[in-house]
């Protein structure tokens, strides 16, 4: 808590941070839930000034360590979102995800927090994975939407160096029609998308402030910082952090980066792409896009209408 403490002081004068400045505070990373509400009690202590009077405050947590108790602790502290990794309703699918929670604590986690006074509930669902059919999918969409959630994300399982499922690649299998029945399935419940991953009736600030390429402090082992075109690493050693709190690895990043990163997040969310920063030849493109109506355009600001599609169409703009 030291480090963090420490890094956390110093990252607020880097950010030139003003009072009531802050508007999105998110505690993520691991498993929030199994640290006890107390400890988080120094870190709000130091950043309570900066925080808006509107923040949004989001924890991430795993429904089996979510306890009643904890859900109670952090509303207390001044959480105001939380997002539970879900994954599945369905228990076979959880034990082949190696998720340490059932369907049950799962339910009982959501609706704690709807009790307790949390206002904005949103719960992770995975898919893509060998076991999933449209009527396990369906089944757990069913039950998500019984629950009092205001925000759903739907991944397509992916599979990452360094963890369980490195060696067996072939337990991931996405399909695209599978992935159109999923998104369907979820907007007929009222549910916008307003990301590849994304719907809600409420649209996470937090998000949105990646997504529109703004400032944030990342603090703790292995959390990333970025302010104006400059990314800050803290070590992903924890022991090394623990030491070092300030020792922060600086990637800067240049124009046609930035510009890039613009492109590919814009394109695949509700926020667009600004037409300012495009060349004259990547300009062009994006004309002929929005002439075979595979963009829309509104003021300035050019707009994907497919997320699915994101990534060729930043491509073919780049390109």
């Amino acid at each position: 808590m030291k480090a963090l403490l420490e890094q956390l002081t110093f990252e607020l004068k880097r950010f030139d941070a003003k009072e009531k400045s802050i508007e999105t505070f998110f505690i993520g990373g691991g498993t929030p839930s199994t640290v006890s509400p107390e400890l988080y009690k120094p870190i709000f202590d130091l950043l309570k000034p900066y925080f808006m009077d509107d923040i949004e405050i989001t924890t991430e947590a795993n429904p089996n360590s979510a306890t009643l108790s904890w859900i109670e602790g952090m509303k207390n502290l001044g959480v105001n979102r939380i997002s539970f990794g879900v994954q599945s309703f369905d228990d076979k699918k959880l034990k082949f995800l190696n998720r340490a929670h059932n369907s049950e604590d799962a339910i009982r986690a959501v609706n704690d927090a709807y009790h307790v006074g949390i206002k904005n509930i949103s719960l992770d669902l995975i898919y893509a994975t060998v076991l999933d059919t449209k009527e396990l999918l369906e089944a757990d969409l069913k039950q998500a939407f019984s629950l009092p959630i205001n925000h759903l994300s739907a991944y397509a399982l992916t599979i990452e160096e360094g963890t369980p499922f490195e060696k067996t690649p072939q337990v991931a299998r996405e399909k695209l029609s599978l992935t159109n029945f999923v998104f369907e399935k979820i907007k007929k419940q009222g549910f916008t998308q307003y990301e590849i991953s994304n719907f809600g009736t409420y649209q996470s600030r937090h998000n949105l402030g990646y997504w529109q390429y703004k400032n944030y402090i990342g603090a703790g082992s292995g959390a990333v910082g970025a302010k104006d075109g400059v990314r800050y690493y803290p070590s992903t050693d924890i022991d090394f952090y623990i030491q070092n709190p300030l020792h922060v690895r600086e990637e800067i990043l240049n124009e046609e980066e930035q510009k890039s990163e613009k492109l590919f997040l814009g394109l695949r969310s509700v926020i667009g792409v600004d037409e300012t920063i495009l060349n004259t030849d990547e300009l062009k493109r994006a004309n002929i896009l929005l002439d075979e109506e595979k963009l829309t355009k509104v003021g300035n600001r050019f707009y994907n209408k497919e997320y699915l599609l994101s990534d060729e169409i930043a491509l073919f703009i780049l390109n």
